[in-house]
This record gives structure tokens, C-alpha cells and sequence, in this order.
């Protein structure tokens, strides 16, 4: 097997975790809406959700030792492909047809996409000085986007994404150091990335914790395009990273970055993919004004 081909097993694994943890996140912020980071730590069901994630991250991590972040990222999108059928037999309810044709837009893009960014297996990470940058860049950019304001569910949902993105080649920084026969490791710099990532992954899963308050299918869908978009931007403008090609090669994945979005807003319109629909609400009644010359009762 391929680098790149055991790069896109591990990455479906990875995704099919972070789904499972994503349909948890929603459901158990339907039933602690409002609450806080600590009644979130005595929930079973938090710490769940949490080791959910740590096993994606960990399939993740393995996926970006060998393959390009151009390759690994844009597969992240099938955690809301994922996503769509458990949340939807959780709910007890049928996959509906528009998330069907969502999951099929959404996969002949991916599928374009990775013709056209499939490659040999990374040899350029961030230096430390560029990790720097990058991670108070994306600090800037995620506290712009997670401030008080209108529609906190999408902001924070993007902050997420972007927390991620960055978290993603901050890691690959690590793993490539924690297989270099060099020993550099527990290096000084390495150590300080591996903090790095710490940091962008409590604050990514706090952040989509936020997002998911408002249901599960529109935030989702902005942290799945976020999140590659936020690591082809480092590994195309900062590692070099290339796609394969030539000007034929960018059509066909401008091609495949549309038909990936336009799946994933189609996906995106079911609002709560693993949230059973409620009740409606009783209606209450209108009181009438009193007739002319009719005594009302004290």
C-alpha cells in the first residue's frame, strides 16, 4: 500500500471518530444548554465525546505522517457524511433525501480533489519560527471570531475549524520530529510546538462544544470547511505544497472544492442531524377585549 493510500484509510477512520464525537457534542449540548466548562467536565457523556475526538486525532496524526496536508485535511470533510446517518438513527428518523444528494455531491468532490492533491509523503513541516507565526495568526483571527455578538454558532463553529487546521500542522511538526533519527524530540522547540497543539485542540473542541448549542448541521458543516481550508492555505503557502496537473489539475480541484461546498450546505440544512425533533408548542390563547358595556370580573 501507498503512503498516500494508507494516508486516506487512516484519515476515514479518523473522520468516522470525529463524527461519533460531533453527534455526542450536539446531544449533550441539547441537554446542557447554557451550561458551563465545569458542569461539561462532570458529564459522563462529555468525557466520551472527548476520548471520541483523541481517537481521531490520533488516526489523524498517523494520516499526516504520510500524506500532504493537501491530501488529509479535505477528507476531514466526511465526518459530516459520517455525521448525517448516525445523527440521523440516534433521532430515530429516516436520512432524508436532500442529505443523501449532500453526501453525493460531497464525495465527488473529495474525490476530485484528491486526484488532483494526491502526492508523495511530506517532507517539509513548519520550523519553529514558523509555527510561531502561524499559531499568533490564527490566535488573532480565531479571537476575532469567537467575540460576543450575533450569530455566536457559526463564528465559534469557524474558529473552530480554523483551530483545527492550524492544530493539524502544528502536529505534523511533532510526529515528523518524533520519527527523526536526530533525537530532537524533547528538544526545547519541539516541546513548545507540542504545547502549541495542546492549546489549539482543547480550544477547537471548547469552541465546536459552543457552536453545537444551536444544533449540529449548519455549525458542522462550517467547521468541515474551515478546518482544510485553514491547512491548504499553510501547507500550499508555507510548506509549498503543489497540485498535481498543471493548470488542468486547478480546474479540476476548483471543480471538486465547489462540489464539496455545495454538498456540504446541502447537508448543512437539516439543522439538528442527531437532535429528535420536539413538539410542537401548545398555542396560547388571545385574550378578546371586553364588549361595550360588559363588566369585567375583578
Amino acid at each position: 500500500m501507498s503512503a498516500t493510500a494508507l494516508a486516506v484509510v487512516l484519515s476515514l477512520l479518523s473522520a468516522v471518530a470525529y463524527a461519533a464525537a460531533a453527534v455526542a457534542q450536539e446531544r449533550l449540548a441539547a441537554r446542557l444548554s447554557g451550561s458551563g466548562v465545569l458542569r461539561l467536565l462532570g458529564s459522563a457523556a462529555w468525557w466520551v465525546s472527548v476520548a471520541l475526538n483523541a481517537s481521531g486525532a490520533v488516526l489523524h496524526v498517523v494520516a499526516l505522517k504520510y500524506g500532504p496536508l493537501t491530501v488529509v485535511q479535505p477528507l476531514g470533510a466526511l465526518t459530516l457524511v459520517a455525521a448525517v446517518p448516525m445523527g440521523a438513527r440516534l433521532a430515530g428518523r429516516r436520512v432524508s433525501a436532500v442529505e443523501w444528494r449532500g453526501t453525493a455531491f460531497t464525495l465527488a468532490g473529495l474525490a476530485a480533489l484528491l486526484v488532483t492533491a494526491s502526492g508523495p509523503a511530506p517532507d517539509e513541516v513548519l520550523g519553529v519560527t514558523e509555527a510561531v507565526a502561524v499559531a499568533g495568526s490564527a490566535a488573532v483571527l480565531i479571537g476575532a471570531l469567537a467575540r460576543p455578538g450575533t450569530r455566536p454558532g457559526l463564528r465559534h463553529a469557524g474558529a473552530s475549524g480554523i483551530a483545527s487546521g492550524v492544530g493539524s500542522a502544528l502536529t505534523q511538526t511533532v510526529t515528523v520530529a518524533a520519527t527523526d533519527a536526530t533525537g530532537q524530540l524533547l528538544s526545547v522547540q519541539v516541546v513548545g510546538v507540542a504545547l502549541l497543539v495542546a492549546v489549539f485542540a482543547s480550544g477547537g473542541l471548547l469552541l465546536s462544544q459552543t457552536a453545537y448549542r444551536g444544533g449540529l448541521g449548519a455549525p458542522l458543516a462550517v467547521v468541515t470547511l474551515s478546518n482544510p481550508l485553514a491547512a491548504s492555505v499553510i501547507g500550499i503557502c508555507v510548506l509549498g505544497e503543489r497540485l498535481q496537473g498543471g493548470t488542468a489539475g486547478v480546474l479540476l480541484a476548483v471543480t471538486g472544492a465547489l462540489l464539496a461546498s455545495w454538498g456540504v450546505v446541502q447537508l448543512s440544512r437539516t439543522p439538528s442531524v442527531g437532535r429528535p425533533a420536539l413538539p410542537p408548542e401548545p398555542e396560547t390563547p388571545v385574550p378578546r377585549p371586553p364588549r361595550p358595556g360588559h363588566l369585567t370580573p375583578l
